[in-house]
């Protein structure tokens, strides 16, 4: 069973533009959602960083799919929210919008 933990600032963008995508998401559109809609601009190292991070934690699992050849022969991995990381984005949203009461003007 994967640890539970905390989430992060950043893993909580990566966690929401993986959620976009109910599907599944690879992790160069993860960048890109980052990059588009919250207007961050992220190495792969930081990004896949996160995202085993969100792993380890059992926030995101994903599947290894195999290599064609416009990939090199690398395979790739589409990355999920689990039952979990949904659980800790309602609880890191529901703290944000507890403190922001009173502070609307922000």
């Amino acid at each position: 069973m994967a640890k539970q933990g905390s989430l992060g600032e950043f893993e909580h963008l990566v966690m929401l533009a993986v959620l976009r995508h109910a599907e599944g998401v690879y992790g160069a559109r993860i960048g890109r959602e980052l990059e588009e809609r919250a207007g961050r601009r992220v190495s792969r190292g930081a990004l896949y960083s996160a995202l085993e991070r969100l792993h380890q934690k059992g926030f995101v699992a994903y599947t290894v799919e195999d290599a064609g050849p416009e990939r090199g022969g690398h395979p790739r991995r589409r990355f999920e929210v689990t039952s979990s990381g949904r659980a800790a984005l309602r609880d890191y949203q529901r703290a944000v919008r507890n403190l922001s009461v009173g502070i609307e003007e922000l």
